[in-house]
């Protein structure tokens, strides 16, 4: 048989050429050839071989693919390039030597089929079941990342095990891609200096790059001190479930293992909050898309008024975990895509604005400018969306508006560079000065804000910081708007009383300018501020001078610490903090852990998985401040093992101090936090709130929240922060 060429591409089984359902486009404006003709979600016929602009294929008859032992060649159009190799011998080895940064084997399950054993560089990975009780086809059955780039090679070798009820040892090889298989990928091509000065020195922080997502980290919310919920859209994603790409995971926080969701509809660009019962709600995304602006048809459900549940599930062990995602049963009341959901004093969702249907920048065609609860409530005596003349009035650059539920029971809204506090019980809109200089806060041109953290000594005062953002003009055409275009390095801050409005924003500058950043509350009262680009704007496949697709160029790879306490001027500092090589721009998130450091992933602004310039990023970071190498005081019990807050009521909470010293004498703070849900710059819900406390000895007497305004009910963490340093966080459920 003659030798063939490596598989440089992958045709279409099916040209599928059709309309979105409702008959319009909804993935930015972008238009890709579709890669398979698929049918319903999860059914034998699905084929998730793919590969990624920027990844290269090899067929199992590549000349470089080397076998020994017994192999057996077959033909057929099921196959990719027409070949597969099977072997059921032991000890039967396939070799691949391939120079990039990451490898993944296609191949075949069946219930015939037995166990090999993996190896990279020589080094056993692990060993890879591929028996299945339906028989599949072009399956995605081992992947590695986050290789140094150079020459790699992997071995696969049936092991001649099985498991039980297994027919046989039968190990395929059908395919390999090799990721980032050119130069090795430049992260920034921009290397000019911050456009600010560093203003004081942190030691001691560190970044450690560790696991793989599995799906790309469009949301991200932690629900365990285990696990974190990892939400994406419809794509080709690496991690699998019943034959086809997962756009949902939980992710162990402790072994960075990753279990794949059974998600039935398309969560892109979706909302999402803790209730007051603790389950997590995701709501809206996109309609099922079947033209060339798909990324293929994968054979989801329209999720654009979908509502996914996932409830509490606080095991080490989530096998039994998965989200209830069936929009026929569920919905919203309206279409909503990049929609904003928050917690307010009651423990009910509101869900606020968005678009009803996919595209790029809002417009009066497709603007949803209501507002809806969940569960639904009557206000006012009717339960139908209400009408929010902000909403309408913010256009066009007002997506994913920042919300945040203030200490008065009001709730907090940002759109566009316009700002409200809305009563939603009377449902009356107050307009705030807007921010300063022109600065846009809201999808395309993303910054992100915080609720400073709230504390008794002030009277629960709510304070607001917004950072990052653009002043482009949201008026001026996609074509007119450059990739290389300055981000805002404003932040700007507001005091929600009525001398702090009467007096206004305070403005100050970050070391960098952002756009698409991410804030994240640390136990202690500091923010860190990490993820986005210096020029552009958010998205992909719009504007001029993209750098691949995305929108945004010059990603800002190095955190920068907020102090909010610090005098005006002397607030910022990113000297001395670890740098990234990893760009972390559209699709990106970070969110506060239990254990007190920051987890950073995602980014993706690419119609589909991608290994181009900025493309799909797996891998995990973990920033870690100067405490967690330190002793740290230990929470041992809170509230006699009830882990329960109530309203203005007392617990205590048992602590093992530092070096088994007192914690008499000591500065003590127990923090309250929200760690909130994650998006697209929005961190609904993060909250930290000091609690009233009194110590005795070892023991700390607290007073939970005095009610919902100042914390709504629902889950939360809390940490004991002694002379600065934390304790590993708590799970507990605040309320009634």
């Amino acid at each position: 048989m003659a030798a063939r060429k490596p598989l440089l591409f992958w045709s279409a089984l099916v040209s599928c050429v059709s309309v979105v359902l409702g008959g319009d486009s909804a993935w930015n404006g972008v238009t890709q050839k579709a890669n398979n003709g698929l049918s319903s979600l999860g059914t034998s016929l699905f084929t998730p071989f793919y590969v990624p602009p920027g990844a290269r294929a090899y067929d199992s008859a590549s000349p470089l693919v080397l076998y020994t032992g017994a192999w057996v060649e077959s033909f057929s159009s099921a196959y990719v390039e027409n070949t597969l190799h099977s072997s059921s011998r032991k000890d039967s080895s396939t070799f691949f030597s391939f120079t990039g940064t990451g490898i993944e084997w296609f191949g075949n399950t069946g219930v015939r089929h037995g166990i090999a054993d993996v190896y990279v560089d020589g080094v056993f990975i692990r060993a890879v079941d591929t028996w299945n009780d339906v028989s599949r086809r072009q399956q995605r059955l081992f992947w590695q990342y986050g290789l140094t780039h150079g020459r790699h090679n992997i071995k696969i070798i049936n092991s001649g095990r099985r498991r039980t009820g297994s027919r046989g040892h039968i190990v395929d090889v059908d395919a390999f891609v090799v990721t980032n298989p050119g130069e090795a990928t430049v992260t920034q091509r921009d290397s000019r200096p911050p456009s600010k000065p560093a203003l004081r020195q942190n030691s001691g922080w560190t970044l450690t790059q560790v696991g793989s997502t599995g799906v790309n980290a469009m949301q991200l919310a932690i629900i365990s001190d285990s696990h974190a919920l990892i939400v994406d859209k419809v794509e080709h994603n690496p991690l699998e479930i019943n034959g086809h790409p997962a756009w949902g995971a939980l992710y162990n926080l402790h072994t960075h293992s990753i279990k794949p969701l059974s998600m039935q509809s398309n969560s892109f660009c979706a909302g999402g909050s803790f209730l007051g019962n603790g389950t997590m709600l995701n709501v809206g995304g996109n309609p099922v898309v079947e033209d060339f602006t798909s990324a293929t048809d994968f054979g989801d459900v329209d999720g654009i008024q979908a509502v996914r549940l996932f409830q509490p599930c606080d095991s080490e062990d989530v096998d039994a975990c998965d989200i209830l995602d069936a929009p026929s049963q569920t919905h919203l009341a309206s279409p909503r895509w990049y929609t904003t959901a928050v917690r307010v004093s009651d423990g009910s969702v509101m869900i606020i604005g968005g678009s009803v249907k996919g595209g790029w920048m809002n417009n009066a065609t497709v603007n949803n400018p209501t507002i809806e609860y969940y569960p639904p409530k009557s206000i006012l005596g009717s339960d139908a969306p209400i009408y929010s003349a902000f909403l309408a009035s913010t256009l066009n650059s007002n997506l994913f508006p920042v919300a945040f539920s203030i200490s008065n029971g009001y709730v907090f809204v940002a759109a566009n560079n316009d700002v409200m506090l809305y009563d939603w019980r009377a449902n009356t809109e107050r307009r705030l000065p807007p921010i300063p200089n022109g600065v846009r806060v809201t999808y395309p041109l993303s910054g992100t804000a915080l609720l400073l953290p709230l504390s008794p000594e002030t009277g629960y005062t709510s304070e607001i910081l917004v950072c990052g953002g653009s002043s482009i003009d949201d008026n001026r055409p996609s074509w007119e708007i450059s990739s290389q275009e300055p981000a805002s390095a404003q932040c700007s801050r507001i005091a929600l009383t009525e001398e702090g409005i009467t007096r206004g924003w305070e403005v100050e500058y970050m070391p960098q300018a952002r756009v698409m950043p991410d804030a994240v509350l640390l136990p202690d009262g500091q923010i860190v501020i990490v993820n986005g680009a210096e020029a552009g704007i958010a998205g992909y496949g719009n504007v001029q001078s993209q750098v691949g697709k995305s929108n945004a160029d010059r990603p800002t790879l190095t955190p920068v610490l907020y102090a909010p306490r610090a005098p005006l001027g002397q607030r910022f500092s990113s000297e001395g903090m670890p740098t990234s090589d990893i760009p972390r721009m559209y699709h990106s998130v970070a969110t506060l852990t239990p254990n007190g450091d920051i987890m950073i992933a995602g980014s993706n602004p690419n119609l589909d998985r991608s290994e181009m310039m900025f493309g799909t990023e797996y891998r995990v970071e973990w920033l870690k401040p100067p405490y967690m190498t330190q002793e740290r005081p230990v929470i041992l019990d809170v509230g006699g093992g009830e882990k329960r807050l109530g309203f203005d009521k007392q617990i205590v909470i048992s602590v093992q101090p530092v070096s088994g010293s007192s914690l008499r004498g000591r500065d003590v703070q127990v923090s309250l936090m929200d760690l909130g849900f994650v998006t697209h710059g929005v961190h609904a819900n993060s909250r930290l709130v000091y609690l009233v406390n009194s110590v005795d000895d070892n023991k700390i007497t607290v007073v939970g929240p005095p009610n919902g305004e100042i914390y709504p009910p629902g889950p939360g963490w809390i940490y004991v922060v002694v002379d600065g340093i934390p304790s590993v966080g708590v799970k507990v459920m605040v309320g009634n």
